[in-house]
């Protein structure tokens, strides 16, 4: 390991010590091989990096402004499920993934994808499925894609419960797609193409420790998520927006590693998501029962790995059928 990984590896496990011992406070004690859960990440933001934008970014209320009536009930149910979906809408996810791991501190922080951001953003057009969508709509599509699971039925109280906390963390914001801190902040192309083998590198320097060796995350003593898959059974499925390069390596650029957030170069960022987008993971739940048929119609993309062949291996020929799994054990082999 390089200097540099080392002092890396120094701070996070300081980091990582200090958040463990808050959640212990909260909930059962996580073992000293696991690493901080998400319940940590709403205490503990990560250190931003500077949007595009000159503009300051919205700050959203504090989770204890939520008003105790019956709105503050829904609200207060929307940010239950955002934190632990697979208790609170089992019906509709099928992996261990929480909203709150792509949209870290409860969907409130800048330049990870807010929903203070993405409520004042729809209607919007799509052209993932070619229409302009609701806000209800795209949160349909993260159970759909992100949760590998099925979209709650338009008005479902799920939806209706997400909606009114996003809807409540944005008042006070304009309406503005454009709003300063929504998604992720635009990453430049990388100095040298993104490379598999130094992604690898990076992984298991920077990665690792929290999602596990193998890309199937870690697991709390008591049995609840830690911290996310990246790719195997228990992921987000090939039509899920982090499985493009581009994406993954903005948000992992922005926020990761947890508590060290752009403490990886622009290169690193895209080595990385390069790595971590090239492993099998549930199957398009838009499959038409061909790869390269799939992979014409949905992923015709440079950022997409999808139907090409890595280290020999035709990626999506493997993958299991979307729609949930159960969790992946961490002696699960990465191609």
């Amino acid at each position: 390991m390089s200097a540099i990984a080392r002092s890396v590896a120094a701070a996070a496990a300081l980091f990582l010590a200090g958040a463990v011992a808050y959640v212990s406070s909260t909930r059962a004690e996580v073992s000293n091989a696991t690493p901080r859960t998400e319940a940590a990440v709403a205490s503990t933001p990560s250190p931003q990096v500077p949007s595009d934008s000159k503009r300051s970014a919205f700050i959203p209320p504090p989770l204890s402004a939520m008003p105790k009536d019956d709105f503050g009930k829904m609200v207060r149910l929307g940010e239950q499920i955002f934190e632990d979906p697979a208790h609170h809408a089992s019906a509709y996810v099928g992996n261990d993934l929480r909203c709150s791991n792509c949209h870290l501190d409860a969907g409130r922080l800048a330049n990870s994808a807010p929903m203070w951001g993405a409520y004042v953003s729809y209607p919007a057009y799509r052209s993932k499925n070619g229409h302009v969508n609701t806000f209800e709509e795209r949160l349909q599509g993260c159970f759909r894609f992100s949760m590998n699971g099925k979209a709650p039925p338009l008005g479902d109280k799920v939806l209706v419960a997400l909606e009114s906390y996003s809807y409540w963390m944005s008042r006070g914001a304009r309406v503005d797609p454009d709003i300063a801190g929504r998604g992720y902040p635009k990453l430049d192309k990388p100095p040298m193409p993104a490379d598999y083998k130094r992604g690898q590198q990076v992984y298991d320097e920077n990665c690792a420790l929290c999602h596990g060796a193998h890309g199937t995350g870690r697991q709390a003593n008591d049995g609840s998520p830690g911290f996310p898959a990246l790719w195997g059974p228990d992921s987000f499925n090939w039509g899920a927006g982090m499985g493009s390069f581009e994406n993954a390596a903005a948000f992992i650029r922005a926020n990761m590693p947890l508590g060290l957030a752009g403490s990886l170069s622009v290169q690193d960022a895209w080595d990385v998501a390069t790595f971590m987008d090239s492993q099998e993971r549930p199957q398009d739940p838009r499959f038409t029962g061909s790869v390269a048929e799939t992979r014409q119609r949905f992923h015709n993309s440079s950022n997409s790995a999808y139907g090409t062949v890595v280290n020999g291996h035709l990626l999506g020929s493997d993958s299991i059928t979307s729609g949930g799994h159960p969790r992946a054990t961490e002696t699960s082999s990465r191609p």
